[in-house]
């Protein structure tokens, strides 16, 4: 994907090695921020201006292209600025009953991915005259309906059997039909990677540049439309460097680096995140906000995993519990450093909810901070102290804590503050949604398949492999390793369920539940390398290298 440019360097501190993105080193040392060019704004509006107007044509006159339209601009990652105008075109499907284009395979399956993926009713009983197997005869040609409508299938829930047919049945065929398609071939191109990975389960922004560079090596888009997304994909690579600025500014003045030198550095895996789980460039704040809150979840998993003893540990669980200030008296020094460090954040983020969204939080990160802790020393007395046998539903349903899920989407709900209602503020703590606890464990099962190895390594104990070998007999790791990637598809089946069921919830705080398991398949899906190398490498890919105009 990335070049392997080495993206980092050491600057040195008096107590520990403090490790930034080298394209930062001089800014922090400067003391300076990043500044994002303006010179090209006028170039942008200009180009959004004609795409509208476009979009607004189609709208009304062509409904097939106009769709084709909308999936271009969103997978180019340009679709934010359109939202109004898809907004109208979804409303224009929503009204499409029964039509002549409805016979038209493309022309479905897009209509399907395009409005339940915006949370529009859309009943899948529309493929089931494609299902017939007369007609099934019929699409083998039809390799650009074939690919639409695998995709489409990717977002049934566990009871939409008839996805779960189109999955099977176009699978197969793309594969097929990919081996007799050249391979420079854009429609082949666009296939192999689906089958590889389907584009409900990639992550939006890396997809985004992966498509820019596509349509420019292929020179097959509308050069308008792909001059816009260049430009935009640079201007928000200098917001995502500001962003990151701050992050790095922040932890070095929190100082928990001088103090705890086992603990991680690690600003740019914590911001890559948050750039998956809030692609939109609107949600600036957000990201650096919660990009604080995963690198103090790291330093408290590496307490548990590498430094804390039991009694440590114990004394720890039991300050977070209390959640009081005073309650560090009884805690040794390194501890202190992370405990204030936690109190600290939360506070500062529970004023600032308090004042853009005027609502008092503090209850609910504090809860989700108390909740995480807990798990992690129930993971430690069974991995440590051999506390009890456990099976692998209660190592996945309290991994989903510990890999920090329910903490990081409470926070996510109330930073982002839309669609707040005084139900689903109730819905912040234990038992957590539904809809928290499948991408939490989505993401604890990716993590252990991607760093069981590495973990082990460094000190952690806690695998989901060696639970599951031993429950289900499994004569060895590959066994585990397929059973556990069928678990995930069943969880993928009941994420995609909010989709089409009732729920209390904004899209808003779905899609990022989306994108938590998007991004911990990025990161932890590695093959020829190591997990830090591979988060290395996108984030230097992301983060650093312009598009070219």
């Amino acid at each position: 994907m990335a070049s392997n440019i080495q993206c980092s360097v050491w600057l040195k501190n008096p107590c520990t090695n403090y490790r930034f993105p080298k394209f930062l080193c001089s800014v922090i040392l400067s003391g300076s921020t990043p500044k994002i060019e303006k010179g090209s704004s006028k170039g942008i509006e200009e180009l959004k201006e004609k795409t509208r107007k476009e979009l607004k044509r189609l709208c009304y006159l062509d409904k097939v292209e106009g769709m084709k339209f909308v999936d271009d601009l969103q997978w180019l990652g340009v679709g934010h600025h359109f939202e109004d105008e898809i907004n109208l075109m979804l409303e224009k499907l929503s009204e499409w009953d029964s039509c002549a284009e409805d016979r038209d395979l493309h022309a479905a399956a897009l209509r399907f991915r395009l409005l339940r993926q915006h949370m529009k009713p859309i009943s899948c009983d529309i493929f089931e005259k494609f299902m017939d197997q007369n007609i099934r005869k019929s699409l083998i040609k039809d390799k650009e309906g074939l690919l639409n409508f695998y995709e489409a299938s990717y977002l049934g829930s566990s009871d939409d059997d008839i996805l779960l047919e189109a999955m099977r049945f176009t699978k197969t065929q793309l594969k097929l039909s990919v081996e007799t398609m050249g391979s420079d071939c854009d429609l082949s191109r666009r296939i192999s990677r689906a089958l590889e990975l389907p584009r409900h389960r990639r992550m939006v922004r890396l997809e985004s540049r992966w498509r820019i560079e596509e349509c420019s090596r292929q020179g097959i888009h509308n050069s308008r439309r792909l001059q816009l997304a260049k430009l935009e994909y640079n201007n928000v690579q200098l917001l995502h460097q500001t962003e990151l600025f701050q992050l790095t500014r922040w932890w070095k003045e929190l100082g928990v680096a001088d103090k705890l030198d086992f603990a991680r550095n690690s600003a740019a895996e914590c911001f890559l995140w948050t750039v998956g789980l809030f692609p939109h460039p609107k949600y600036s704040d957000v990201r650096v906000e919660m990009a604080k809150v995963i690198a103090i979840l790291l330093v408290i998993d590496d307490v548990f995993d590498k430094y804390g003893t039991i009694n440590d540990l114990s004394l720890f669980t039991l300050a977070i519990q209390r959640w009081d200030v005073d309650a560090m008296d009884t805690l040794p020094e390194y501890m202190k450093v992370c405990y204030m460090a936690l109190y600290n954040t939360t506070k500062e983020i529970s004023q600032k909810v308090l004042k853009e969204h005027g609502t008092d939080i503090h209850h609910f990160l504090a809860r989700s901070w108390i909740d995480t802790v807990e798990a992690y020393m129930i993971e430690f007395k069974w991995f440590s102290g051999g506390e009890k046998p456990i099976s692998v539903q209660d190592y996945v349903e309290n991994g989903a804590a510990t890999a920090g899920a329910y903490m990081a989407l409470v926070h996510a709900f109330f930073l982002m503050g839309e669609g707040l209602t005084n139900h689903n503020i109730k819905l912040m703590s234990k038992p957590y949604p539904e809809l928290f606890s499948a991408s939490g464990r989505i993401l604890r099962l990716w993590d252990d398949l991607g760093t069981s190895k590495e973990e082990q390594d460094r000190g952690d104990k806690a695998s989901i492999i060696e639970v599951l070998m031993k429950e289900k007999n499994l004569s060895n790791e590959n066994e585990a390793r397929r059973h556990i990637k069928q678990l995930i598809m069943n969880l993928w089946k009941d994420l995609n369920g909010n989709l089409s069921d009732p729920n209390p919830f904004p899209l808003s705080i779905i899609n990022v539940c989306f994108n938590m398991c998007r991004t911990a398949q990025v990161f932890y899906q590695h093959q020829e390398h190591s997990y830090a190398s591979n988060v290395k490498n996108i984030a230097d890919y992301i983060f650093r290298e312009p598009i070219e105009l």
